[in-house]
């Protein structure tokens, strides 16, 4: 089949449909089975997952190790990440689609009590504060101290995927998904007041220590796992593991990110 785009065209007729467990996804499931048929996620060519942009990132982490890659339709309430739902012609619209490769954060957090955890972020790693009490956070780049103390509600680490969500709420720039660079956007930053974040490389290693950890206890956020009572976090782009997105060619993701720079 030639490509009037002058790309390569994928196979990728072997498909495994994921659903979120809503009535709207669960009925396009069945339609699009009853259609295209079934195979396991180990042997498919590709996952399309059927939900919202949560459902998505729990996919993406769910499915992580098979390196498939995953086209999400939308199914649910929030779609950045998703594509339209048609049920026509999907096999020619995975061959058509764009890949989009990521790399997530890697999250090492240790708390009080000594235990140490691993997550994986796909969006972001956010510290927030678990008490009425603002958090108080020292954060260190690549080994060196950049704020002694900052008095917040929470910061947080996104990559380029990520800026568009909970990074964009709390004011954060938008990245361009091809500008390896990560955003630290502090979130509602009491003292310093005008701060508003910097942007990082993304070989940079960003520590935070929680400052007052007992009076001001801090909780650490990689996309879906939380861990409490933090002292200590490092977070990197661990650029040793890929995921792939496909994406319909007319409303790829970087031409999304740009969008949602102009909307009203």
């Amino acid at each position: 089949m030639a490509d009037p785009f002058g790309g390569q065209i994928m196979t990728l007729s072997r498909v495994a449909f994921v659903a979120s467990d809503t009535d709207q996804a669960q009925d396009s499931l069945k339609v699009l089975v009853a259609r295209y048929g079934q195979h396991a996620p180990d042997n498919a060519d590709v996952i399309v997952a059927l939900g919202g942009d949560g459902f998505m990132l729990e996919m993406l982490h769910t499915y992580l190790q098979l390196g498939k890659p995953v086209f999400g339709m939308h199914r649910g309430s929030v779609g950045f990440l998703m594509n339209d739902f048609r049920e026509e012609d999907l096999l020619t619209r995975l061959e058509r689609s764009e890949p989009v490769t990521l790399h997530p954060l890697r999250m090492t957090a240790r708390t009080q009590q000594g235990s140490t955890f691993e997550a994986l972020a796909i969006n972001e790693v956010s510290m927030l504060r678990q008490t009425r009490q603002a958090a108080k956070i020292r954060i260190y780049i690549d080994g060196r101290e950049r704020m002694s103390e900052l008095s917040c509600d929470g910061i947080l680490v996104c990559t380029p995927a990520g800026s568009s969500a909970y990074n964009l709420s709390v004011h954060g720039p938008v990245l361009p998904l091809d500008a390896n660079v990560l955003a630290l956007t502090p979130i509602s930053a009491f003292r310093p007041r005008r701060w508003r974040g910097a942007i990082l490389p993304h070989t940079a290693t960003v520590r935070f220590d929680i400052l007052e950890e007992e009076k001001r206890p801090v909780s650490a956020v990689a996309d879906r796992d939380e861990v409490r009572d933090v002292v200590q976090v490092t977070v990197r782009e661990d650029r040793g593991i890929t995921m792939r997105l496909l994406f319909d060619r007319e409303h790829n993701l970087q031409e999304r990110i740009l969008a949602e720079q102009f909307a009203p």
